[in-house]
């Protein structure tokens, strides 16, 4: 295997921002012949810990691009733990099933058995995919039978049982489930040879390993370069068109290709055409890749939230203006929304934000002067962020739109934004 701190070569001509950082951990899953099976893969580069759908969909897009997957995991399996929500990603349909194993937990305590039963179409359509699942011990309660021919793993916390009840457990796992058992947190030779004896075969714990920490600089293209892409896609450019744009922008050339090589996207041929990448990548998966690099990408002083904020205000922008608008208008409505916190994610003044990109003049007079067509819809987008009812009513009031029709506008851009970081349809 490879050595894990050694990282793919960096591009010729391309300036790494050392502010951006990845940084992941990963524990060894051993047999019983202390040989890797796998890595569980942990998100060390926020400080905050959050475990949400986003930062589901950030890891893996991280683990598989960036950090560059060859030199984190090599050819072995990727263990992740999702939220139930990530789950549901089409963030999924850009990584290659026979290489992520998906970690879910049971349900609180409390949840309804129709809470529980809502999740089995889920796991469904994800082993039909041909994705692994693992769930944890919580699995083997009453009330969760529905999910057990999904597990093909199983964890037993060794840290949420006592040892008498050890033997109990894997039995009623073995005659319940097809399941692969997997003992984790083993940090004694005493729970080893318990689990051993009684037959797993796979472990995971600081007895053997503790978590690897791998630091990946990364090589990120400008959030106008990733915004350019997007609005491409969104237009259904051609792939003509789109190469173009990938032949301006190394860094942005460089993430496409190193993604598209990656283990995780599980091609069996190196893809080294621009041409070749959009063509197998096709437009939904490439609006998607550059959604979620829209959103893991940012400068050293800019936060991460701002990307996500910036969607949400295309996409109510482009709501808005469909009720009152032409199509194109509304597409310009979008970019209105998106680029009017460019000046915010360069660190730039938004005009000379603006010079790096060609726009619709009515687009720029909204940005710049905020007068013309599109002003107001703009108007009406900060005064849902600031929650100043008095503006939010000037605004809608200018408009004709009602507060049931923006409610629901912004309520659906929220829920949209939401799509491109956890990747949920």
């Amino acid at each position: 295997m490879s050595d894990p701190t050694t990282l793919p070569p960096q591009p010729p001509d391309v300036q790494t921002d050392t502010s951006n950082e990845v940084v992941i951990a990963r524990q060894a899953i051993l047999d019983a012949n202390r040989t890797v099976f796998g890595y569980e893969l942990f998100d060390r580069s926020t400080s905050t810990g959050a475990h949400t759908a986003a930062s589901d969909a950030a890891m893996l897009f991280n683990a598989l691009s960036y950090a560059g997957s060859e030199s984190l995991v090599g050819r072995n399996t990727v263990f992740i733990n999702c939220t139930h929500e990530s789950l549901m990603g089409a963030h999924l349909e850009l990584v290659h099933p026979d290489k992520v194993v998906l970690e879910a937990s049971a349900l609180a305590p409390d949840a309804t058995p129709e809470a529980i039963e809502s999740k089995v179409a889920v796991f469904q359509s994800l082993k039909e995919r041909g994705f692994r699942l693992a769930f944890d011990q919580n699995v083997l309660r009453r009330g969760y039978a529905s999910w057990l021919p999904m597990a093909t793993f199983i964890k037993l916390d060794m840290l949420a049982f006592k040892p008498e009840l050890a033997a109990p457990l894997v039995r009623f796992a073995n005659a319940n489930t097809q399941a692969t058992l997997v003992a984790e947190k083993v940090e004694t030779a005493e729970q080893y040879q318990l689990m051993a004896d009684l037959g797993v075969k796979l472990f995971q714990g600081y007895w053997f390993a503790k978590p690897a920490v791998v630091h990946a600089k990364t090589v990120r293209p400008s959030q106008a370069v990733i915004l350019q892409l997007i609005n491409l896609v969104r237009k259904q450019a051609t792939t003509a068109e789109i190469e173009e744009l990938l032949k301006k922008d190394p860094t942005l050339s460089f993430n496409l290709l190193r993604f598209i090589n990656s283990s995780g996207f599980g091609l069996s041929v190196q893809i080294t055409s621009f041409r070749h990448a959009v063509m197998i990548l096709g437009l939904k998966k490439l609006f998607r890749w550059a959604a979620l690099l829209l959103t893991t990408s940012r400068n050293a002083e800019t936060p991460i939230a701002v990307g996500q904020t910036a969607v949400v205000r295309g996409r109510l922008m482009e709501l808005l203006a469909a009720e009152l608008l032409t199509p194109e208008e509304s597409d310009n409505a979008f970019v209105v929304g998106v680029f009017s916190l460019l000046d915010v994610m360069l660190g730039v003044p938004l005009d000379r934000a603006l010079e790096t990109v060609s726009l619709p003049e009515p687009v720029v007079e909204a940005l710049l002067h905020g007068t013309g067509i599109y002003a107001p819809f703009l108007e009406l987008t900060r005064a849902c962020e600031s929650g100043d009812e008095d503006a939010f009513a000037r605004a809608a009031l200018a408009l004709h739109l009602s507060n049931h029709q923006v409610n629901m506008a912004h309520l659906q851009a929220l829920a949209w934004a939401d799509e491109l970081t956890s990747g949920a349809e």
